[in-house]
């Protein structure tokens, strides 16, 4: 799949939404108030407007839901990711390093591919453990008191746990919708209680 020119982003941000809203009956309302027509294919970039409008219309429709249901998509994209995007030897070789080492791994192959998820955003990597998206599309110019971007942070948390340890939280201490802020800030955190001696060869 080719490099996203601006303004694209990749498809998954709709098709594994789509699913979960199926499941619980939204699905027509929310493409419908998303101006969508269809589901669009699975074999190149999409306008990252497209995406913006279906997960803005799911946070108007199902507010108390929304975060739930962003989060449902958001492991269904990784999970797209680990079975059609991170060849097999890859991931084997990184659940066999210790957690620190294979997080800054993961986080520069997450770099590499940051146009499938951030569209025209910029996306920065501030740590292994730590990430930005500045201007991100699926939340500009939405005004929120609090985190919205829940889909990004269950994807990153999904492929830390599955790569990286099992005990990964993925939290958005910052949104770029909230009053003040220019970026969505991604936080990857370990439970101190669940490390090994695997995790604690190399250290963060």
């Amino acid at each position: 799949m080719p490099e996203a020119a601006p303004g694209r982003i990749g498809p998954n941000a709709i098709l594994q939404y789509l699913p979960v809203l199926q499941a619980v009956g939204a699905r027509h309302d929310a493409m419908a108030q998303a101006g969508l027509g269809a589901a669009p294919g699975d074999d190149a970039m999409i306008p990252e407007a497209d995406a913006a409008r279906l997960h803005r219309a799911v946070r108007a429709l199902r507010p108390q839901d929304a975060p739930r249901l962003a989060a449902k998509a958001g492991q269904r994209t990784a999970d797209y990711i680990l079975a059609h995007r991170i060849p097999r030897p890859a991931q084997r070789l990184l659940r066999a390093l210790p957690a620190p080492l294979a997080a800054r791994l993961l986080s520069r192959a997450i770099a590499q591919h940051a146009w499938t998820f951030a569209g025209s955003g910029t996306f920065r990597v501030l740590s292994p453990w730590s990430f930005e998206i500045a201007d991100n599309p699926l939340c500009r110019d939405e005004p929120s008191d609090h985190p919205l971007c829940h889909w990004h942070a269950a994807v990153f948390q999904r492929l830390y746990r599955v790569l990286v340890a099992p005990d990964v939280v993925c939290v958005e201490t910052r949104c770029g919708a909230m009053p003040g802020e220019t970026a969505c800030r991604f936080e990857l955190r370990r439970s101190a209680t669940a490390r090994t001696a695997r995790e604690r060869v190399v250290q963060p």
